[in-house]
C-alpha cells in the first residue's frame, strides 16, 4: 500500500513537495484553506539556483515559455542614466545543460503550472479544507503511528505523515511549537506593481542612489513587474485604495523611465503592498510525523530573491529523503539536517542586506553580500 501524505497549504513550498512525493510514488493530498485561488503576490525574481530548482521540479520548460529568462541586471542611476550591466553567473544541469541565469515569471502563472503538473499525477487538490486540530503519534493496535487532521465541519483523516505548508503565518506552527520566537518585522515594506513591458526592459532593471531601492523585472513577453524596497519605521496598516498615491510620491524622485511609469499610476494599477516580516524556526521542524516546510518554517525577504526557490528546494529535498528511508521520522531528521544551515543563511544574509539598505549602506557594501550569498546558494543543496 502507497503511503498516505497530506500536504497543508497549496502555496509553492506546498505545490512542490506534493509533486515531488507523487513523483516518488506516494499517495498524495492537498488541502488548501481558501475556496478559491486567488494568489497574492505580484511577480517573481528568478536566480540561477531557483532555477535548478525549477529544472529538477521538471517544470523549466513551462517556465521559460510563459516567465521569461534573461542574462542579468542593467543598473542604472535616479536620472534613469544605464551604469553598467551584471551578468548573473549561469549553473548547469547533471547532464551539463547550462540553465539560464536570471529571470521572472508571475506568481499565479507559476501557481498554474504547478497545478497542471500534479493533475496530471491525479494528486486532489481540495479547497476550502479548514483545520481545526492535527493530532500527531496516534497509535493503532497494530503499533503504526499516523497523523489524525480534523476539519471544520468534524470530518477526520489519518495521514501516515503531514507536510505543513501554510506560510508566514502558520497556525500548525504556533500550535505544535507555542514557544517558538513569531515572525518579526524587518523595518521595510515592499511595494510591487505588475504592468505592461516596454521593450528596452529586456532583462532586470535597477536603480540605485534614491532614497529608495527601485527595480523592474521582466515576467513574461507582455508583462514586468516593478519592485520598491522602503524604510518604515512600524508595521503600518496603509489603506488599499491610497496604495496607487503613495506609490507614486514614492517614486518622485526618479527621473526617465521611472517618471514616465509612475504618471500610469491609477487606482485600477495591479499593486501588492507588504510589510516585511521574517522567521526562522531554530529547533527541528518535525513533531512526530508532522514536519513544517517552505515559509512555515524560514521566511525571508526579497533582498536574495530566494524564497520561491527555498520553498521549491524543500519539496525536493523532501522527496529525496523519502526515498532514502523508511522511517518517516529519519526522513524529516534528514531533511532538516540538510535544509536549515542553507535557509538559516539566505533568512540572516538577506536581513542583514535589509539593514544596510535602511542604513543608506554603499552600494559596494551592499553588493558584496548579496554576491557572497548567491555564491553560497550556487552551492549544491
Amino acid at each position: 500500500m502507497k503511503p498516505r501524505v497530506l500536504v497543508l497549504g497549496g502555496g509553492i513550498a506546498g505545490l512542490s513537495s506534493a509533486l515531488m512525493l507523487a513523483r516518488s510514488g506516494v499517495e498524495v493530498t492537498v488541502f488548501e484553506s481558501k475556496k478559491s485561488w486567488d494568489i497574492l503576490g505580484a511577480g517573481l525574481t528568478i536566480n540561477g539556483p531557483s532555477f535548478r530548482a525549477i529544472h529538477a521540479l521538471g517544470i523549466l520548460e513551462d517556465v521559460v515559455q510563459q516567465g521569461h529568462a534573461h542574462a542579468g541586471v542593467k543598473v542604472h542611476d535616479v536620472e534613469g542614466r544605464f551604469l553598467k550591466s551584471i551578468v548573473s553567473p549561469t549553473l548547469t544541469t547533471d547532464d551539463g545543460n547550462a540553465l539560464p541565469g536570471a529571470g521572472g515569471i508571475l506568481r499565479s502563472t507559476l501557481h498554474e503550472i504547478l497545478l497542471r503538473h500534479l493533475e496530471k499525477l491525479g494528486v486532489n487538490v481540495h479547497m476550502g479544507m479548514n483545520l481545526t486540530a492535527l493530532t500527531p503519534n496516534v497509535v493503532h493496535g497494530n503499533s503504526s503511528t499516523l497523523v489524525r487532521s480534523t476539519l471544520s465541519d468534524g470530518q477526520q483523516h489519518e495521514w501516515d505523515a503531514v507536510v505543513v505548508a501554510e506560510g508566514l503565518h502558520s497556525q500548525t506552527r504556533r500550535a505544535l511549537f507555542p514557544h517558538s520566537e513569531p515572525p518579526c518585522f524587518t523595518g521595510q515594506a515592499c511595494w510591487r506593481w505588475v504592468l505592461p513591458r516596454p521593450p528596452e526592459v529586456d532583462q532586470r532593471h535597477f536603480y540605485l542612489g534614491g532614497q529608495v531601492k527601485v527595480g523592474l523585472t521582466p515576467v513574461s513577453d507582455e508583462k514586468m513587474y516593478l519592485f520598491l524596497l522602503e524604510s518604515i519605521p512600524e508595521n503600518l496598516h496603509r489603506d488599499s485604495a491610497s496604495w496607487h498615491v503613495v506609490l507614486k510620491n514614492l517614486l518622485q524622485g526618479f527621473n526617465g523611465l521611472l517618471s514616465e511609469l509612475a504618471s500610469d499610476l491609477t487606482s485600477t494599477s495591479e499593486i501588492v503592498y507588504r510589510p516585511l516580516e521574517a522567521h526562522l524556526l531554530r529547533q527541528p521542524w518535525h513533531v512526530g510525523s508532522v514536519v513544517l516546510i517552505g515559509d512555515a518554517a524560514h521566511a525571508t525577504t526579497p533582498q536574495l530573491a530566494a524564497g520561491a526557490g527555498m520553498a521549491m528546494e524543500d519539496g525536493i529535498v523532501l522527496s529525496q529523503e523519502w526515498a532514502r528511508h523508511s522511517n518517516v521520522s529519519n526522513v524529516f531528521q534528514s531533511f532538516f539536517s540538510r535544509r536549515f544551515e542553507r535557509c538559516k543563511m539566505v533568512v540572516e544574509n538577506s536581513m542583514y542586506i535589509g539593514q544596510l539598505e535602511q542604513a543608506r549602506a554603499s552600494a559596494d557594501a551592499q553588493a558584496s553580500w548579496v554576491e557572497s550569498s548567491l555564491r553560497e546558494l550556487a552551492r549544491p543543496f
